[in-house]
């Protein structure tokens, strides 16, 4: 009954992985949409949010049957609790990439990008924030995940940074800034993956029982 119960415990596992593989890779091509005004590959991140959708219902059922099915001890309770919390920020990952790439699509005809600079930098430590957290709970690494949330002050000032950089573009070339607000948006997405990076770093520590 326990083996049974084990292996359904690294199914569900093994899903919040693959969750979040799909994710993490639906913000890298969301971003690189942007980046190449590439309207096709920011259509196929809005198609693929059913798959991420589907995932994390699958994910939540199953953690919900884990509970039921046999009373859990304390180290499977807090990981069961810890796949459920990672599953929703994950899919809030997956919503912030769909935006992302619809504003892609909108700005693929538009000839500059403002503030570049600033959204590449943010999108590139908010992406690596989200795999290290992955990985963080992947491996169990305490470590890496305190080196996660430390990177949440970066992401930040990096935000900031971006906001006013745009501003300033917008008001000096008053033909940016429709793109601009667009890119204002972007902005707030990418900051708000960091944020849910930070969140997943913080559920592995509550399951490693070091938080």
């Amino acid at each position: 009954m326990r083996t049974a119960y084990h292996e359904a415990l690294e199914a569900t596992r093994l899903d919040v992985v693959r969750l979040g593989a799909l994710t993490s890779d639906a913000i890298r091509v969301a971003v690189e949409a942007l980046e190449r005004r590439d309207s096709a590959a920011g259509a196929r991140v809005v198609a693929g949010d059913d798959a991420v959708d589907d995932l994390r219902r699958k994910i939540e059922a199953s953690c919900i049957e884990l509970i039921w099915r046999q009373q859990p001890v304390a180290g499977e309770l807090r990981e069961i609790a810890a796949m459920l919390e990672i599953a929703t920020d994950l899919e809030r990952v997956g919503d912030y990439a769909v935006d992302i790439a619809k504003h892609a699509i909108k700005l693929a005809d538009v000839p500059l990008r403002p503030a570049r600079v600033e959204i590449d930098r943010i999108a590139g430590v908010a992406h690596a924030m989200l795999l290290d957290a992955m990985r963080a709970y992947t491996e169990r690494d305490t470590a890496l995940a305190e080196d996660v949330i430390e990177q949440d002050d970066e992401v930040d000032l990096l935000y900031k940074r971006g906001i006013k950089a745009l501003q300033e573009e917008m008001q000096t070339d008053p033909e940016m800034v429709r793109a601009g607000t667009r890119m204002l948006f972007v902005l707030a997405s990418l900051e708000r993956v960091g944020d849910r990076a930070n969140n997943i770093a913080w559920h592995t520590k509550e399951m490693l029982g070091t938080a």
